[in-house]
């Protein structure tokens, strides 16, 4: 019971990589609030956690917005009396490169990878100020933030930014004894993976089988995984780690054949 009677905020909590943080989290002993634009999946999701015995809560929430982000922190403040740890869980991945990007696109994924994370990092930090209370922080990037691949010029950029943020607000907040941490995942099983890759790639149903051929484990990387390894940087038994970027994916960042 790594997160035994904490408070876990999830942004992004509604689906994918972001539910599967909700649930390990709740079987991990925590009291734990999701948040998203879709109510229908966000109260799907709080159910599922209600029936593994946590108390939790979903919140609507476009990242995008910094209004929605602070009221959505003050709600689960008001509803559980704190925060005690946040998971920006929260993406888009829509494509884009240097010379097709428009400025809409842009403005958007700056909007939710880097923009939305920021200021909810700093509504969850100005409670744990107010109560001189540690905390911990998990910002889920991508590797994608090492460079990246062409079509995600956009998206890469706001995600070496959450890097930089992530060390920024750590430096800055260690001796408040707030860890805040990035793990940086690579390519992932997710609903939304599977609409972009329809979407933007013209896939057919057996991508995932095709993609699998092509990496060293022989499958894309499990939700269920990388959130085990999110409830690790959460709690207690990750120590005094904090500004890491760590790269969670089964390619070598900076190695080549």
């Amino acid at each position: 019971m790594l997160l035994e009677d904490k408070v876990v905020l999830v942004s992004g909590g509604t689906a994918g990589v972001g539910a599967a943080v909700a649930r390990a989290a709740a079987r991990a002993g925590a009291s734990v609030a999701v948040t998203g634009r879709r109510r229908e999946p966000g109260e799907k999701v709080a159910a599922e956690l209600r029936e593994l015995g946590a108390a939790a809560l979903y919140r609507p929430c476009d990242v995008a917005d910094p209004a929605q982000v602070r009221a959505a922190v003050d709600s689960v403040v008001a509803e559980f009396g704190r925060v005690d740890g946040l998971v920006n869980a929260a993406g888009l991945t829509d494509r884009g490169s240097l010379v097709d990007t428009t400025p809409e696109l842009f403005d958007r994924q700056i909007a939710i990878n880097l923009k939305g994370p920021f200021f909810a990092m700093q509504a969850v930090v100005r409670d744990m100020l107010r109560r001189g209370a540690p905390g911990s922080i998990v910002n889920i990037g991508s590797e994608a933030a090492n460079g990246g691949a062409p079509v995600l010029a956009p998206y890469v950029a706001a995600k070496a930014g959450l890097a930089g943020l992530t060390r920024n607000a750590a430096h800055a907040h260690r001796f408040d004894r707030i860890r805040i941490n990035q793990l940086n995942i690579g390519w992932t099983d997710t609903e939304g993976e599977d609409l972009t890759q329809r979407r933007f790639h013209g896939a057919g149903d057996d991508w995932r089988e095709r993609a699998a051929q092509r990496l060293p484990a022989g499958r894309l990387a499990d939700p269920d995984e990388i959130a085990e390894m999110v409830v690790l940087l959460l709690s207690d038994r990750s120590g005094v780690v904090t500004g890491s970027v760590l790269d969670w994916d089964q390619a070598v960042i900076g190695a080549h054949d």
